[in-house]
Formats: structure tokens, C-alpha cells, sequence
């Protein structure tokens, strides 16, 4: 009787924990899913500045520019994401954002990455209500002349504290990264639709390289392999039309 009360409770435990971990992973989704309201579609990487300037005139470059931006996310970016996860506390997450304030020179690429890191801890703060980790730190830190909100570390810190691995996480963020320039090519009428489905595909097998060459490095090797973007992005807010905010 004793013997097939505990076999009971185990079950009873076993079913709560898978249950949790099936909670866990929806939320983990709902982190990726372009309905979240984070802004993100609002900024072209720079993509709007390269089109208008000529570095982008045909499908083939445009492959070539996301490809560029990609290496260009994962050595500069990933770094933080990874830093960030790997501690998912108030002080380590203050620390990497005063780090990649210094580290952003170019306005226009900080400016963009302030506004979606903010509005990205707005909504998983709200969301994510399962953690009240992360509504008590970003309470916290509202108000500080400190704090800058940048959207990488931000990012580490709720994949952090919704149990994501280190090599999915930063695989997400790449994801997020290629989404939006995506999309921001179909609406700038440079593919269609499919095409770009099409190409985010192909591109895919890339950015898994990509992601191989620069997972798992500390914010202190950081660096930025693809300058020009840079430049190009900075000139973003001397466009005489634009589109995005970026």
C-alpha cells in the first residue's frame, strides 16, 4: 500500500515537471514570434541607408548584405547575449549595458537597439509573468541615468530566466536578427514574399555557420567585422525619405 502511494506521488511530480517544462517552451516560442510587439520591424539593419546609397541594387546583394549583417550581429552582439544568459542577474545585466553603450559609437545602430531593448523588457515584463524576476529588475532600473536598455544583453537576460540553453538562445537571436531583415526587404519592394521565405531558407544554413564561428565568446571579444555597415547604418538619418527608424 505504502509502495504504490509513493509510486503515485512520483507520478503526480513527474507530470507537474513536465508540465512546467511544456509551459516553459511556450514562452520560450512566444520570445521569437513576430507578433510580439518589440519594435523590431520597425528598423532595417541599416538595409533602407544601402539600398538608397547603391551597395544594394539586385537580389544578389541583398543576400550578400544580409549575410554581412548576420557575421556582423553574431561577433559584435552575440557576446552580449551570451555574457548576459550565462548570469541572468540585475548587476551582471547593468554591467553589460554600460559596456555595449560605450561599445555602440554609431548613433543611429544605438538609438535602434535602446528602443527595442526597451520595448522588448516592456512586454516580457508584462508577459512573462511567471518570472516576477523580471518585472522586480526592470522596476528597479527605471529611472537610472545608468541604465540604457540595449536590446542584446536584454535579450540574454530573459533567455536566462526563461531556462533557455546558451547555444538556442543565441541561435534565437540570430533568428530574430535575419527575420527582420527580411522582412524589411519584402517591404521595401526588393523580394517578394516567397522569395524572401525563399531565401530566409538558404540564408538559414549560413547563419548556422555563422553562429558555429562566434557562440559562446564573453563580451569582452566583442568586435565588429563588417565596418562599412556601420557607416552606411549611421547614415540612415540623413536619408531625405525613409522608411524605418534605422
Amino acid at each position: 500500500m505504502e509502495k504504490s502511494i509513493e509510486e503515485d506521488e512520483r507520478r503526480e511530480r513527474v507530470v507537474v515537471v513536465s508540465r512546467d517544462s511544456c509551459m516553459q517552451q511556450w514562452s520560450q516560442w512566444q520570445l521569437l514570434d513576430s507578433i510580439l510587439p518589440t519594435g523590431g520591424f520597425a528598423h532595417s539593419f541599416g538595409l533602407e541607408a544601402a539600398v538608397q546609397t547603391r551597395l544594394v541594387s539586385s537580389p544578389q546583394d541583398l543576400e550578400t548584405h544580409i549575410i554581412h549583417v548576420l557575421d556582423n550581429t553574431a561577433s559584435l552582439l552575440l557576446p552580449f547575449v551570451y555574457s548576459a544568459l550565462k548570469s541572468p542577474d540585475i548587476e551582471t545585466w547593468h554591467k553589460l549595458d554600460r559596456i555595449l553603450n560605450a561599445t555602440l559609437t554609431n548613433l543611429v545602430s544605438s538609438k535602434a537597439s535602446i528602443s527595442q531593448g526597451s520595448a522588448l523588457f516592456r512586454i516580457a515584463a508584462s508577459v512573462f509573468t511567471e518570472i516576477p524576476n523580471l518585472k522586480m529588475i526592470r522596476d528597479a532600473s527605471l529611472g537610472s541615468k545608468n541604465v540604457y536598455f540595449h536590446h542584446a544583453p536584454i535579450f540574454g537576460l530573459i533567455c536566462g530566466l526563461l531556462g533557455m540553453d546558451p547555444e538556442t538562445s543565441q541561435r534565437a537571436y540570430l533568428f530574430v536578427t535575419l527575420r527582420d531583415v527580411i522582412s524589411a526587404a519584402t517591404r521595401l519592394n526588393l523580394v517578394g514574399p516567397m522569395g524572401a521565405s525563399v531565401m530566409q531558407h538558404r540564408i538559414a544554413v549560413v547563419a548556422e555557420t555563422v553562429l558555429e564561428k562566434w557562440m559562446n565568446r564573453e563580451a569582452s571579444e566583442a568586435c565588429q567585422t563588417s565596418p562599412l555597415l556601420d557607416v552606411v547604418q549611421g547614415c540612415h538619418s540623413y536619408l531625405f525619405s525613409r522608411l524605418f527608424c534605422s
